[in-house]
């Protein structure tokens, strides 16, 4: 895949949406009754880079402060989804350890993997970082995790939804009507090309989760060192 292609597909088809109000607006990212659950295997950027995405986000806020901003503890790129959030998923209905050796199993030495995190993408529903690759380890993990997890009888809803092949890092949910959106949009795309820096993956986290990666409802099942 051309990442930057494909970012700047999704920016230029998403931002001509929101523009026209033609945008999704998340009704339960604040709910107390919203019992989706999952588990994923992410990566987190350093903090070096995660304070400056921070700093982009303190603008967005001046510009329209009752959206949603991620927090550092919750931005993350997906590595893969291994069971996509659902209303009454629990921990206590699958082998946890069967799941750990499959992902063991699904990693690959050497992977010297190292995301550059530079522009800005969008979807109708969100704003995100764009981050790229410096070589095809990752995507060589997940493929390793399609194929072991396919081939088990364990539960898992991988590729469900889409087969993930970006890095990039959702920092912005919309939970409400634009109310400056004009101002919103130009300062995104003034930082269309902002290099918020690099940082190389050393460790891989399993997690239990809700849709959002709230650190309240975030629960670390294990920690793989690359």
């Amino acid at each position: 895949m051309n990442l930057e292609a494909h970012y700047k597909n999704l920016y230029e088809e998403s931002i001509q949406k929101i523009s026209n109000d033609d945008y999704q607006i998340d009704d339960l990212i604040h709910s107390p009754l919203d019992n989706r659950f999952g588990i994923t295997l992410l990566a987190r950027p350093s903090k070096k880079v995660k304070n400056e995405i921070q700093k982009f986000l303190s603008k967005l806020k001046t510009i329209e402060p009752n959206q949603y901003y991620y927090a550092n503890s919750d931005i993350h790129i997906t590595v893969m989804s291994i069971i996509s959030c659902y209303d009454g998923f629990m921990l206590k209905d699958i082998e946890l350890p069967e799941y750990i050796k499959h992902i063991n199993d699904s990693l690959i030495d050497d992977s010297n993997i190292e995301i550059k995190f530079k522009g800005i993408t969008a979807s109708p529903s969100c704003v995100m970082i764009q981050g790229f690759m410096n070589n095809e380890s990752l995507n060589k993990i997940r493929n390793k995790l399609r194929d072991n997890f396919k081939n088990s009888t364990l539960e898992q809803s991988i590729d469900k939804r889409y087969a993930i092949q970006t890095a990039h890092a959702t920092v912005v949910r919309f939970t409400e009507n634009l109310s400056k959106k004009s101002d919103f949009l130009n300062l995104i795309e003034n930082h269309k090309d902002h290099n918020f820096g690099s940082f190389k993956i050393k460790t891989l986290e399993l997690v239990y989760n809700d849709w959002y990666q709230k650190q309240k409802h975030v629960k670390n099942l294990f920690s793989f060192n690359l």
